[in-house]
Order: C-alpha cells, then structure tokens, then sequence
C-alpha cells in the first residue's frame, strides 16, 4: 500500500541572487563556463523569492533555509543584510547558512557579527576540490590548514554549524575534521557529491560515506542528487539516496532542493515527486524526518509539524 508523504515540508538548501548587483563571479559568462555538472548559462538570471515561490508552488514547502550564494569575497557580509530586506513572505529564507572566509585574519569577528543576526545559523565556505582546475571551488588541503581552522573553531562558540561540500577523494580528510571538532556541527551537502560515476568512483564515495556517517557531528543533505546524474531516473536516484539514508539513518538526513542550480537537470516538481516516491520505501515517521523534522532541528527553526495541513501550499 501507498505511503506517500503528504505532511510540511522544510527545504533546507536554496539559493536566491539578483545578477543586476553583480555580486556573483561564479555567474558570470566565462569562456569555459563548464562545471563539474555540466553548463549553467541556463541559471545566469536573477532567482528571487517569486522564483522560488512559483518553482516550488505545489510541494507543500512550509519553510526554508537560504544558503549563501557564492557572492563575491569582497562583499560576503552584505548577503545577509541584501537577505534581511528583500521581500520573501514568511516561509522564505526563515534561516540562513552565511558564507565567511575562514582563511581571513578576522575570521572570528566576522562570524560574531553574523551570529548576532537571529536568521543566521551557520556558516558554509566550501571545501571542493577538483583535480580539473576550472572545477575546483576551493584549494587543496584547506580542511587542513591551520589558519582556516582557526576560523572554524569559533563556529561551535557561537552555536553556528557548518556546511560541508566536498568531493568524495577528499572524505579521509574530512574524517580528520569531523573527530578534531567533535562539538561543531556538520551537515554534508548534495549527497556527498558524487561526481565520478564510473564503477570505480561510485565504490569510493559509498564506502567514503559509510566511513564519515560514524560521525556523529555530520548529517547528511540529500540536495540536488541530479547534479552528477543528468541522464537520471528514480530508479538511479534511488540507489544513492537509499544508500545515504542507510549511512545516516532518516534523523540525521533531510531532502533539499538546491534551487535554482537543481533546475539545470529537473523541475522542482520532478526532484520532489521523485523524493517522495523513493521515501514511500519508510515509515511515516521516518519519512517526517526526512522531510521536515531533522532540517527543524538542525536548522533550529522551532517549527511544529502540526500547525501545518497536509497538503497545502505555504511558501
């Protein structure tokens, strides 16, 4: 029999830009504007909450959590101040996930000023590092250098976690992190982001999970698994979502979007019909975590589950 989740659903990974501020490099047309997952000339348009709202209209989202937006290193601070005024209603960008430069000197201050603010409840400054230059977000190593990890440091000080992205050939290095910083929070993006579908690549990102998911500090985000899947399926889907849930078990797992970046491959409507149908494999307990309960807690929006109908629309 049918188990299909109907309850709230909090999507706790999207982003919002306006490109007329010119305050995203990474979006600029470039010779070579190929990622790891393909062309983005199709995202190069301003994303705002009328986006987001009509994208994401029949879904039964109740809240959501902006993620920073890669803007430029000059400029980070402003994201949060451009976010704090921009008309979203009052499900949009309940919370946010700030982006500081844990390499900076005053690294600690700045996540102080970012603490201050109530929406703000952690902190992402990726990791990803590609062996293919142009497919890099990050340097190598910086999970280890001491300067960044200074910065980190003060994210559990100021009750901020952190948002990890990585690739999977950097999982042992992340494991060194997640057991010096036992008290820090960490919450994995995009399933890992296995990029390297080849038999060989698949091998190493599941048994580099499986390795990483005995941490307790890290919980997992099952955003834009058709990153690295364009030519994808359910039944492709499937097979690394279940996988991620058998690592981290559905209380320290939780579906996103990764809005507008998961539009590249999928519509909203798609990725979350395929979401549900690949939960109907769970409980309805397990699928309101899933869902709703663990992107709550982590994210620490304060949200009861009851308060919201089945089934209707509240972004």
């Amino acid at each position: 029999m049918s188990n299909i989740y109907q309850g709230p659903v909090i999507d706790p990974h999207h982003h919002l830009w306006d490109l007329t501020m010119q305050r995203h490099p990474w979006l600029a047309p470039k010779p070579d504007d190929e990622m790891v997952f393909g062309s983005i000339e199709a995202i190069r348009r301003n994303y705002l909450p009328d986006d987001y709202m009509r994208d994401a209209a029949r879904q039964n989202i109740v809240a959501t959590v902006h993620i920073e937006a890669g803007w430029d290193d000059h400029f980070l601070a402003q994201e949060t101040q451009w976010l704090d005024q921009l008309p979203k209603g009052k499900s949009i960008a309940q919370r946010y996930v700030s982006r500081i430069s844990l390499l900076d000197m005053d690294a600690e201050q700045k996540i102080a000023e970012q603490a201050a603010n109530e929406r703000v409840v952690g902190v992402r400054d990726i990791v990803s590092w590609h062996p293919v230059a142009h497919k890099s977000f990050a340097v190598e190593g910086l999970m280890s250098n001491k300067q960044w990890r200074a910065g980190l440091s003060a994210l559990a000080r100021h009750k901020l976690t952190f948002d990890l992205m990585l690739y999977p050939w950097q999982m042992a290095e992340a494991e060194h992190l997640l057991h010096d910083y036992p008290d820090l929070a960490f919450i994995l993006n995009h399933c890992g982001s296995p990029a390297d579908r080849s038999p060989e690549g698949m091998q190493q990102w599941r048994k580099g999970l499986k390795r990483l998911s005995r941490f307790d500090n890290l919980s997992i985000k099952i955003s834009n698994p058709v990153a690295y899947d364009t030519q994808w399926t359910v039944a492709s889907l499937a097979d690394v979502i279940h996988h991620c849930i058998d690592c981290f078990g559905p209380e320290r797992a939780m579906f996103g979007s990764d809005f507008p970046v998961a539009g590249l491959h999928a519509s909203f409507d798609d990725l979350y019909t395929a979401y549900r149908k690949i939960a109907d494999a769970y409980s309805s307990a397990e699928q309101s975590l899933l869902f709703f309960e663990t992107a709550n807690r982590i994210y620490r929006l304060n949200l009861k589950s009851e308060n919201f109908d089945k089934g209707n629309t509240h972004v």
